[in-house]
């Protein structure tokens, strides 16, 4: 599993161990997450709707699509999409959280294959998904490039992979480590380092290098008025998303 070990990053993944029990509480060192995670559900259930022409007003819109959450920590996407009917494996490098997402799942009433595993061992082991998310992740791993290129093998032909991250610059610096980290205190300090930050004309270059098709891309913008995170045609600066698919 020599690729594992090239964008595992073993210092990234014990910071989030550390943090595992956490998952759950909303107002706990997830808490952004919690914040952010309707704004980012709105955007991935309407990106996998338009490409598999699936309606959002059925009861299982999902159904008979099988969908990869990779670093899926607690299942806060797991979960969402399971209810929606798709076939879901939750995978993590940080042994931790799989217990606790494997709890709730099942105090929830639902079922989710989590494994203890990454990216790269599952594409060596030919696993094949309709849809891979790939949320806050890219961020943390050693080599971003070997990391998507393991994605973009893990997806069907016709495959979706929707990736998010933090851009680089001067206001996500503020925001997402200053603000976040030191004012705020929503997560541990040294959570996020800036120098592995990653611009979205870069993360497009790294998609599009790993053999994918970047077909969208959208700004999540924090409203510190009214507590909520909302999707932004243009407003990239600090965090944002992308949806590629595969040929």
């Amino acid at each position: 599993m020599q690729a594992a070990q090239i964008t595992v990053d073993p210092s990234e993944v014990a910071k989030f161990e550390a943090m595992a029990a956490e998952w759950w509480d909303p107002k706990g060192k997830f808490k952004p997450l919690h914040l952010m995670n309707p704004c980012r559900l709105d955007y991935i259930t309407r990106q996998i709707a338009g490409e598999f022409g699936r309606d959002l007003g059925s009861e299982h819109p999902f159904e008979g699509l099988r969908l990869l959450d990779i670093g899926c920590g607690g299942g806060l996407l797991s979960e969402p999409m399971a209810r929606l009917g798709a076939t879901v494996v939750g995978a993590d490098a940080a042994a931790g959280n799989i217990p606790v997402a494997q709890v709730h799942a099942e105090q929830s009433g639902l079922t989710i294959d989590y494994r203890n595993v990454t990216a790269e061992a599952l594409a060596e082991a030919g696993e094949q998904f309709d849809v891979v998310l790939n949320m806050e992740v890219v961020e943390h791993v050693a080599d971003p490039q070997a990391y998507l290129t393991a994605c973009q093998q893990l997806l069907k032909p016709g495959g979706l992979m929707i990736c998010s991250t933090i851009n680089r610059n001067p206001k996500s610096f503020a925001m997402a480590i200053v603000g976040a980290e030191y004012i705020m205190r929503w997560l541990p300090k040294g959570t996020h380092e800036w120098h592995k930050f990653i611009t979205p004309d870069e993360l497009v270059n790294l998609i599009q290098n790993a053999g994918l098709d970047a077909v969208d891309r959208k700004g999540f913008v924090f409203n510190p008025v009214s507590w909520q995170w909302k999707i932004s045609d243009r407003d990239l600066s600090v965090n944002y998303v992308t949806a590629s698919v595969k040929p």
